[in-house]
C-alpha cells in the first residue's frame, strides 16, 4: 500500500476483513480496499503525524489520533469527517471505541486520559490524575471502565461513564508500560520497568499480587485465553508464566540472548511465541516451559503473532522481512519479500487469508498468507 509520504505507523482491518486503514506521520489516514488494495479515500485535516487510526466495532467510523493534540471521528464510508474531539493539550498517542462503540478513549501526553461520546465528541470526560505521560488505554471486557498505564509508576481505572476516577493503582517503583485486563474484569495485571509485573483487583484497586523474577524492566504483560496464567516479557532476555491467582512463577521461558520485546499465547493457550532482539522469535510449551522451537532470523525480530486458527505464526524483523512459519513444526513456510526497510508489525487478518504488515519505508502490505508474494501493495 504505496502512497503515504512519510512512516506508516499503524495499519488495522476493519471488522469484517474488507478494508484496512493506515495513519501516517504525513499527517493523514488512508482506507484500502482489502482485496484489490485500491486506495478508497483520504483522511484529511489533521495539522500533525497521525499515531493511531481504529474502526469502531460496527466498521461504521474511524477514529485517529494526532499529534496536533486532536482525535478525530470519520465517517468510514464516505471518508468525511463527523468529530473533531478536542481538549488534549499535547500529542494524542491512542484512540479507541469501546466495545458498544457510543464512546472514545483518547490517551495523550498532556497525563490525561478522555472518554468522549461518539456522536459529536462532545461533552468529553478527562480522566485526570496521572502525573506523567500516558502509555496505553484500554477497556474493560464489559466497556464499563478504563485501565490507564503512565510514567508515573501508577495505573488507574476509570469509570467509562463519568470518567471519574475509580482507583489509583499504586506500588510500581518506576514507569508502567502496559496495563491489561483479565478475560473476565475482574483483574487488571500492569508491566513496568521497576522489573515488576502486578495484578490488581479492579473492584477495590487493592494489589491482589507481585509477579516478582525478571532482573530487569518489563515491556508487557498479558492474560492466557482462560484467564489461568499471564505471560510477561522483559529486557532480562526471558519470558515468564506466572499463576494468575497465586503470583506464583510458573517457568522461565530463558533461551533468549537479549531482551524480549513481545509474548503471546496461542489461540487455545497451549503454547507461547515470543520476539527477541537476538534474532530469534521462540516457541514455548506454555504447560512446561520447554522451548520447542526456535525460529531463526539474521537479525532483530520486532513482533511474533499466532494465526487465528494457531496453525502458523508470522513474524516481522529488521532485515524487511515478514516470515511466515508452521507453528507445529518451526519451518518456515515462506518468505514475504518487498519492504526495504525494517518491518515493525505483521498481524493476521480476522480470517487468517491474508495478512498486513507496517515498515519503516513508508508502505504498509498485504500479503497472500498461502504463497510468497505480496497481494497488494497500498499506496500509503
Amino acid at each position: 500500500l504505496e502512497g503515504h509520504r512519510d512512516r506508516v505507523n499503524s495499519a488495522a482491518y476493519s471488522p469484517d476483513g474488507r478494508s484496512i486503514v493506515t495513519a501516517s506521520s504525513d499527517h493523514t489516514a488512508w482506507v484500502w480496499d482489502a482485496g484489490t488494495g485500491q486506495p478508497l479515500r483520504a483522511l484529511v485535516g489533521h495539522e500533525g503525524r497521525l499515531s493511531s487510526a481504529a474502526y469502531s466495532p460496527d466498521g461504521r467510523f474511524i477514529v485517529t489520533a494526532s499529534a496536533d493534540h486532536t482525535a478525530r471521528m470519520w465517517d468510514a464510508e464516505t471518508g468525511q469527517p463527523v468529530g473533531r474531539l478536542e481538549g488534549h493539550t499535547d500529542r494524542v498517542n491512542s484512540a479507541a471505541y469501546s466495545p458498544d462503540g457510543l464512546a472514545i478513549v483518547t490517551g495523550s501526553a498532556d497525563r490525561t486520559a478522555r472518554v468522549w461520546g461518539r456522536q459529536d465528541g462532545q461533552p468529553p470526560r478527562p480522566l485526570v490524575g496521572h502525573f506523567g505521560k500516558v502509555t496505553s488505554a484500554a477497556y474493560s471486557p464489559d466497556g464499563r471502565t478504563i485501565a490507564t498505564a503512565r510514567w508515573d509508576n501508577t495505573a488507574r481505572i476509570w469509570d467509562a461513564q463519568t470518567g471519574l476516577a475509580l482507583r489509583s493503582l499504586q506500588g510500581h517503583a518506576n514507569w508502567v508500560w502496559s496495563a491489561a485486563y483479565s478475560p473476565d474484569g475482574r483483574t487488571v495485571v500492569t508491566a513496568s520497568w521497576d522489573g515488576t509485573a502486578r495484578v490488581w483487583d479492579v473492584s477495590t484497586g487493592q494489589p491482589v499480587r507481585a509477579l516478582v523474577g525478571h532482573t530487569d524492566r518489563l515491556w508487557t504483560a498479558a492474560y492466557s485465553p482462560d484467564g489461568l496464567s499471564i505471560v510477561t516479557a522483559s529486557l532480562d532476555g526471558t519470558a515468564r508464566v506466572w499463576d494468575a491467582y497465586t503470583g506464583e512463577e510458573l517457568r522461565s521461558l530463558a533461551g533468549h540472548t537479549g531482551s524480549v520485546s513481545s509474548a503471546a499465547f496461542s489461540p487455545d493457550g497451549r503454547t507461547i511465541v515470543t520476539a527477541g532482539e537476538d534474532g530469534t522469535a521462540r516457541v514455548w510449551d506454555a504447560r512446561t516451559g520447554w522451548q520447542l522451537r526456535a525460529l531463526e532470523h539474521p537479525y532483530s525480530v520486532r513482533s511474533a503473532a499466532y494465526s487465528p486458527d494457531g496453525l502458523t505464526i508470522v513474524t516481522a524483523s529488521e532485515d524487511g522481512i515478514v516470515r511466515v512459519w508452521d507453528a507445529r513444526t518451526g519451518g518456515q513456510l515462506r518468505a514475504l519479500e518487498g519492504h526495504t526497510a525494517r518491518v515493525w508489525s505483521a498481524a493476521y487478518s480476522p480470517d487468517g487469508r491474508t495478512i498486513v504488515s507496517a515498515s519503516d519505508d513508508g508502505t504498509v502490505r498485504i500479503w497472500n498468507a498461502a504463497v510468497s508474494y505480496t497481494h497488494l501493495t497500498l499506496p500509503t
